[in-house]
């Protein structure tokens, strides 16, 4: 039997390795042009699962005529009080207040503000202008200047910028795509099923099961992968992301963006006798020849477009109306779609 080297996923939106846990920094500048909305966005994204480098968040120049700015400070020396975001709020809500202000007018006000917030006004105070955050914002803006940051509001993801669409559902996929490689596997599972025994999978979901029979004599890496992938939870709690009526219902992605995989790749195994002639075939979704992964669909009419292309390896034996009640969804269409339906566990007998 002829099996595949498999390759370690690099992240599909980023295109490298990335550290973790994740970051985002977001450069902005306050002036002609405002970007709170950018920060409504991310908010979410902060408070669930990032570890924010704060001081590169709020690295503001060129709004006060004096050449020394104490945003970032401000916000930093707040921050040692445990209201970084709050300063970081008040600052551009006031922003029509201080815009005309001297440096000095304007350090009395975020000291005033500071008060407003219950913040130790003494501590604040001997903080704003401490040697420590001066340096600290200045490093931040030196680190701008040098990655060439070429506008506002500017995003890198784990050091690498980032320049796409910044709605929260494509910054939430970016995410849990990096997150999700906790969780990849380095290389390809060792073959453990027997080619010439019947293994079947239920799928345990939201709406009910879906039994699957799995064809293990004709498509030996997928059906291995598949059990393989099941018996280590991975499909637990993964969203069927892509349901088109009298199309196809898709899954396999823990980070329902679509865009993630297990880790490895493999192989295409096409036999000339399957064939997507009926509803409630399943096949391994793919990017090409040689991507297949974690993600798999089952067929909800005829589809032989889709023959030669994609791996078969298992057909619905019972719970198809249940596949085909599933919530539908298609990415394609836009940001706004309704919660997918879960799968809540997947079980592999031997028959």
């Amino acid at each position: 039997m002829r099996t595949r080297a498999c390759c370690v996923a690099f992240s599909p939106l980023t295109g490298h390795p990335l550290d973790f846990p994740a970051h985002i920094d977001v450069r902005r500048r306050l002036g002609r042009v405002r970007h709170g909305a950018l920060h409504g966005k991310l908010n979410p994204l902060f408070d669930l699962r990032l570890d924010l480098r704060r001081q590169d968040f709020f690295s503001l120049r060129g709004v006060l005529a004096d050449p020394v700015e104490p945003f970032s400070q401000a916000a930093e020396a707040a921050g040692l009080q445990g209201k970084f975001w709050e300063m970081h709020d008040v600052i551009f809500a006031g922003q029509s207040e201080w815009s005309e202000m001297t440096v000095d007018q304007f350090q009395q006000w975020l000291i005033d503000k500071a008060a407003t917030l219950e913040l130790d006004k003494d501590k604040f105070t001997q903080d704003l202008n401490s040697e420590a955050l001066v340096k600290l914002a200045q490093d931040a803006w030196d680190a701008g200047q040098a990655s060439g940051l070429p506008g506002t509001p500017f995003l890198t993801f784990n050091g690498r910028p980032y320049q796409g669409a910044n709605d929260l559902d494509t910054l939430s996929a970016i995410v849990d795509s990096i997150l999700l490689e906790q969780r990849q596997f380095k290389e390809c599972p060792p073959m453990t099923i027997d080619p010439d025994k019947k293994y079947q999978a239920t799928l345990k979901t939201e709406k009910g099961d879906i039994v699957l029979e799995l064809f293990a004599d004709k498509a030996p890496l997928a059906v291995n992968s598949f059990i393989f992938l099941a018996n280590q939870n991975w499909f637990d709690g993964v969203t069927f992301h892509r349901v088109i009526p009298d199309f196809v219902a898709q899954a396999g992605d823990p980070s329902g963006s679509g865009y993630g995989g297990p880790g490895y790749v493999f192989d295409n195994e096409l036999s000339p006798e399957l064939k997507f002639d009926q509803a409630g075939v399943v096949g391994m979704a793919n990017a090409g020849p040689g991507t297949n992964g974690s993600q798999f669909f089952i067929t909800f009419a005829p589809a032989p477009d889709l023959d030669g292309s994609y791996t078969i390896f298992a057909r619905v034996i019972s719970g198809l109306e249940v596949a085909k009640s599933l919530t539908p969804r298609d990415p394609s269409q836009g940001s706004e779609l309704p919660p997918g339906d879960k799968i809540l566990d997947v079980i592999i007998e031997e028959k």
